[in-house]
């Protein structure tokens, strides 16, 4: 585990295999880049450990699942390479999902932005709490969701990822989320959510590794280029950071959290 003012990562497994990845930040579970790298490892690590044989990915807390990238590490970046580097850690992130052995199951509590619907597309099945809105604000603060761009279109379509993009401002319910393909189920309590993350993890634990293995790469067949790609976007994001438009909107979002 990492434990510091920037939140934490830690994993539990169970004997029977079941691994949960939890993640924490006290801005809304939002993602400064050391929570992103810690997150990119642990995936990775998790996919390569034999005694594990499906992951949950969650975050701590009852409201927000995860508020995206961190505005105070946004707002410290001074130069491209820098901002290569923040937003690499997203890429990263989807990188090792998408690249993992293992089925990543999402459990999703509460509201995402930005990133954080990044990472629920990069799952392969999310479970939601009923309300866990989301919205893609990127372009609201001058960057655009280039990074988990990839990744959202892959989940819900090109015109529902351009839906969510362009109208940045505004959130989709979590039954939109679902119609769209982004929630594969959503329940009415966190109970519920507990309780059908389990049963998947569990019945994915008594099943077939290989098979499982075999499958995960059917169902990202057309992605390989991804490693290229999302560097590449990284670096679109890592640039427009650097704007007057987002510096300033950056700093205005942050005063009014």
């Amino acid at each position: 585990m990492i434990e510091n003012k920037d939140g934490y990562v830690s994993y539990a497994i169970t004997d029977n295999g079941i691994a949960t990845i939890t993640f924490q930040h006290p801005m809304s579970n939002s993602l400064p880049g050391a929570i992103l790298r810690k997150l990119a490892q642990t995936v990775t690590d998790l996919g390569n450990d034999d005694a594990v044989k499906v992951i949950i990915l969650t975050s701590a807390g009852e409201k927000a699942f995860c508020a995206g990238a961190s505005f105070d590490e946004l707002i410290s970046i001074t130069n491209k390479e820098d901002g290569h580097t923040f937003f690499s850690g997203f890429a990263m992130v989807i990188n090792a999902m998408r690249k993992c052995p293992k089925f990543v199951i999402a459990r999703i509590q509460g509201k995402a932005v930005g990133g954080g619907v990044g990472l629920a597309s990069a799952a392969d099945y999310a479970i939601a709490l009923r309300g866990s809105a989301v919205k893609l604000s990127e372009l609201a603060v001058g960057i655009g969701p280039f990074v988990v761009g990839p990744a959202v279109e892959r989940k819900i379509g090109l015109a529902a990822f351009s839906e969510l993009s362009i109208d940045a401002a505004n959130w989709r319910t979590c039954a939109w989320a679902q119609e769209k393909g982004l929630y594969a189920s959503v329940h009415d309590t966190i109970a519920e959510v507990d309780e059908a993350v389990l049963s998947l993890a569990t019945t994915l634990s008594k099943s077939s590794p290989e098979a499982m293995k075999d499958l995960k790469e059917v169902l990202w067949q057309g992605t390989e280029h991804w490693d290229e790609l999302l560097a590449s976007r990284a670096g679109i994001s890592g640039r427009l950071v650097l704007s007057d438009f987002a510096v300033n909107a950056i700093s205005t979002f942050k005063a009014k959290a």
